[in-house]
């Protein structure tokens, strides 16, 4: 999923050096959002290994 979202950020960027607003606003969002999930499964995966332990 981080891979995901590095892959859209890179597109967002290169979008953005090309002069597409709308596709790099777009892929800025998208790659927003995977960071943020990946954040919580990561926060929520390590919580349940120590709950486990």
């Amino acid at each position: 999923m981080l891979h995901y979202a590095l892959l859209f950020l890179v597109v967002a960027l290169v979008a953005g050096l090309l002069g597409f607003s709308g596709i790099a606003g777009a892929s800025v969002g998208i790659a927003q959002i995977l960071f943020y999930a990946f954040l919580v499964f990561l926060l929520l995966s390590a919580v349940l290994s120590l709950v486990r332990r």
